[in-house]
């Protein structure tokens, strides 16, 4: 098995260089083929992945409620606050008026 590089006058020390990079080749090569054929390892990496999605969505889903509730309970504290300020206002242009 002769490649374009290889020549029958290469010193054996090249050659088994080659050799050793072909193997190191070949073992990245077939390390790829069984990480892409572990079906079970896949499978576990994305319940992994989406498990942490879905704990991402739910805490920004709950900062929103947070939020919101706390929008809800400001609301009444501000309507009660503007008749305060209406009736005062009122009272006030009364007093001006008689």
């Amino acid at each position: 098995m002769s490649t374009p590089e290889t020549t029958p006058h290469t010193a054996p020390e090249e050659i088994q260089w080659e050799i050793e990079q072909t193997r190191e080749r070949l073992g990245h090569t077939v390390e790829e083929l069984a990480a892409t054929a572990d079906v079970k390892a896949r499978a576990r990496a994305k319940v992994t992945d989406v498990k942490a999605r879905a704990r991402v969505k739910a805490a920004e889903a709950s900062e929103r409620a947070r939020r919101s509730q706390a929008v809800r309970r400001d609301w009444p504290l501000a309507l009660v606050a503007a008749g305060i300020l209406a009736m005062g206002a009122a009272l006030a242009w009364k007093r001006r008026t008689t």
